[in-house]
């Protein structure tokens, strides 16, 4: 007799004795062996199991030695038989069981067959169950039979069997009868009352209390089951692929392709996910989640139209969204003239393929789940059927992809856009609920104004020192090198072609470049293109028909030009990417250390690329809502801010060997001590001052870089070098302390005290300068911490 155990049952902690028995099916046999059912069908059958039975009184006194289940195994199966029917054997999944042990015996044929594909080394273990919940379930199966208590703890047993022939896992649910079993008390088990009932029922957790209420084999089971498996593999499946597409995740494409592979017992079944972009025409990988696409698998995108795929998959899958099964790859190439789509396939070893377009949104977009096999007709027009409760879920799934997908392009749209800062997002809501909610009684109903009372400003910015010079410097060279280039063709056509044009248009060519080398004036790159354009052009569509010589020199020509300006454009773009790389560097690390000091306390950041960067602060009470304003998070923001350029400066100075061009910044900070009210202009969408007494502080903001050092031609923003402009000494005496703190870090050199040239609307103003001391070697990671700067505001 095969024999299968899951665990032993000396292993398992019990209140019950467990006792392999066959008692109540002798009182069956007993019943129908009387001579009042002598005329019976079963009444001859019946006495000779009677007969059997009084032979082995193991069989009904029980026993729990295991192996006496192989002694015994003629007489167990004679037993059995009319509970295991022969006509059902092949299809019934049924075996004798041992409860809580799951210690199974005398198997149906089907049974006997998965246990033996599931391979050697297989041990029939329940899925989704612990010792404790064991104990607990035997101990209510003894409060239902000993004692009437009925407590419904059901769960279903679930075993995972793999099946070797297909290589895939296969998943039975387990129920179980318990008709042929009884339990009886020993003299150890503490007789139960109604209120030893109510104290476990409140008490499911406490392993403890139950196992003081029902001690170790304090009971004897005498019997055995009859357990059933159900395949569920379709349902386990559906159940699978909703919590994997619930959780989402990198390896999502990875998980539901595990759980199809085992729904299709195919084991090497390959999924993929893709995106039709209606408005492009092009099949895509979505952005929210790479997607390992089967039909892009050697491209990012591709064309999406009859030269790529044949008219039955654009008709069907994107204009009908239906569902297109190819069968047989190598039928579908003959019959398509092996089209790139094929092709495609073909090379990934894709022998048959399921194609389901999913809407994704309102536009028309289309996602498209690919499922294919190495196999020809492994995936056909049959089984399709069996995906037709999974494909709802998936739709559910890229609707919810597709909402993650527009929220990530609104979300950066907004970012990049029309931010509004997250520190006075509340306010904005708030107000957004007031008006609607007055909308619905009053029709005139108006949004507020959105204002922040009495917020300290701040202000700074990493300006890159001479970039209109350094532009101009370059629109010159790329200019000098145009021409140059121009007088070159004319140069070799002279020797093909003594024309005199040659010479003269030389002439007005090279007088173009004298001036352009003393002195770039406005308007001269415009009126020299005009020039290259109207009397050149023309004729270097002559010199290129002349030989292959000079039609090389003006092709050299024009392709040293840009395609889409038309000019030579090398020293510009050599600056401009200069530009945006530094811009781009300091943003980054700015950004980054924006979101560290929201952690101090909620204020307003706002930020600006220009020919550098420049920021704007206001920190205050009524800019949230729940935490208390101290100005000691002004102060510790003021030298956050400090510390801040100073690692910047450190940043766009490393930067200088990695550039083409080089660009020195030079840092500016803004000290304003007066609190002020900013309001949020619906009309520019963005914040600004309120009232006449503050336009001040923002006109001192756009002039203040171009301030001179009182009495001098010297220009107070300088490189190497952060000015802080301050107009009451107080500040002064504020940033000193903070200063005296950087320059004890070894981050910040000498100090200047300065006056300023008088501004137009702005007199009085007053700066330290101070020297930046660059790292070497600086390192973005290792600068001062927070709990630095609050032990420093603090002291």
């Amino acid at each position: 007799m095969n024999i299968i155990k899951s665990t032993k049952i000396d292993d398992v902690e019990l209140p019950l004795q467990l006792n392999i028995s066959f008692k109540k099916v002798f009182v069956l046999f007993e019943k129908y062996a009387e001579n009042n059912f002598a005329h019976h069908p079963y009444h001859d059958a019946a006495k000779k199991m009677v007969e059997l039975f009084n032979n082995t009184p193991e069989l009904i006194d029980g026993f729990s030695d295991v192996s006496l289940l192989t002694t015994y195994k003629e007489q167990i199966d004679l037993l059995l038989d009319p509970l295991f029917p022969e006509p059902l054997r092949t299809n019934e999944i049924k075996a004798a069981s041992i409860p809580f042990s799951f210690t199974s015996f005398k198997f149906t044929d089907r049974f006997e067959d998965i246990i033996e594909n599931a391979g050697d080394d297989y041990e029939l273990v329940v899925r989704n169950f612990e010792d404790n919940s064991m104990f607990v379930m035997a101990c209510t199966f003894i409060l239902g039979f000993v004692y009437g208590f009925k407590i419904d703890i059901k769960r279903p047993f679930y075993f995972d069997i793999p099946d070797k022939t297909t290589g895939t896992m296969k998943y039975y649910r387990a129920a179980f009868n318990a008709d042929f079993s009884e339990v009886i008390p020993t003299a150890n088990a503490p007789k139960l009352t109604q209120d030893d009932f109510r104290e476990l029922l409140n008490n499911f957790e406490n392993i403890d209390l139950w196992k003081e209420k029902f001690p170790i084999n304090s009971y004897i089971f005498k019997g055995f089951g009859i357990i059933n498996l159900f395949d569920v593999t379709a349902e386990e499946m559906l159940s699978a692929i909703k919590a994997n597409l619930l959780a989402g995740g990198d390896q999502l494409i990875f998980k539901l392709q595990n759980n199809l592979r085992d729904f299709y017992s195919i084991k090497d079944l390959r999924l993929g996910y893709s995106i039709f972009d209606n408005i492009n025409s092009k099949i895509c990988e979505t952005i929210v989640n790479k997607s390992n696409s089967l039909i892009l698998s050697s491209v990012k995108e591709i064309k999406c139209d009859n030269s790529y795929f044949c008219n039955s998959i654009m008709q069907k899958v994107f204009k009908k969204h239906e569902t297109f099964i190819i069968s047989d790859i190598d039928e579908y190439g003959f019959k398509t003239n092996k089209n790139p789509f094929y092709q495609n396939l073909y090379d990934s070893g894709i022998k048959s393929i399921i194609l389901i377009p999913i809407e994704a949104s309102g536009k028309g977009d289309l996602a498209l789940l690919e499922i294919a096999s190495p196999r020809a007709y492994d995936l056909n027009s049959v089984n399709i059927n069996k995906l037709k409760d999974i494909i709802p879920v998936f739709e559910a799934a890229v609707k919810r992809s597709s909402e993650e997908r527009q929220n990530v392009l609104e979300a950066t749209i907004q970012e990049n856009y029309t931010s509004i800062h997250s520190a006075v997002k509340w306010r904005f809501y708030e107000a957004v609920e007031k008006f609607h909610f007055e909308s619905q009684t009053n029709e005139n109903a108006k949004l507020d104004e959105i204002i922040f009372d009495d917020v300290y400003p701040i202000f700074g910015q990493s300006d890159i020192k001479g970039s209109s010079d350094a532009r101009n410097e370059a629109i010159q060279e790329d200019l000098i090198t145009q021409l140059s280039l121009a007088i070159d063709v004319l140069e070799h056509a002279c020797k093909k072609e003594a024309l005199p044009i040659y010479k003269e248009l030389m002439f007005r060519i090279n007088t173009f470049l004298k001036e352009v080398k003393n002195e770039l004036n406005a308007g001269d790159e415009i009126n020299i293109l005009e020039f290259l354009k109207r009397e050149i052009y023309p004729v270097f569509n002559h010199i290129k028909d002349i030989n292959k010589e000079l039609s090389k020199k003006v092709n050299t020509y024009m392709n040293r030009l840009d395609p889409d300006l038309g000019v030579v454009y090398e020293k510009r773009k050599e600056y401009e990417k200069s530009v945006n790389r530094l811009n781009d560097k300091l943003s980054r690390y700015l950004d980054l250390k924006q979101k560290e000091a929201q952690k101090m306390y909620p204020h307003y950041f706002e930020r600006y690329k220009t020919d550098g960067v420049e920021f704007n602060i206001y920190i205050g009470q009524s800019i949230t809502k729940e935490d208390t304003f101290d100005d000691i998070y002004l102060y510790n923001l003021r030298l956050w801010q400090l510390q801040t350029m100073c690692e910047m400066e450190n940043i766009a100075y490393s930067e200088l060997a990695k550039m083409n061009q080089e660009l020195r910044v030079a840092s500016l900070i803004l000290v304003h001590s007066n609190p002020m009210a900013i309001k949020f202009r619906m009309d520019e969408k963005q914040f600004d001052v309120d009232g006449a007494y503050n336009i001040r502080y923002e006109i001192i903001k756009k002039r203040i870089d171009k301030a001179y050092i009182k009495n001098t031609e010297e220009r107070l923003t300088v490189p190497g070098k952060i000015a802080i402009v301050y107009s009451q000494d107080k500040d002064a005496l504020e940033y000193i302390k903070y200063i005296n703190f950087l320059q004890s870090r070894n981050q910040l050199g000498k100090l200047e005290f300065l006056e300023l040239e008088e501004l137009q609307g702005a007199t009085g103003l007053k700066a330290l300068r101070v020297e930046v001391i660059y790292q070497e070697n600086f390192d973005a990671k290792k600068v001062i911490t927070f709990n630095d700067l609050i032990k420093e505001i603090e002291a």
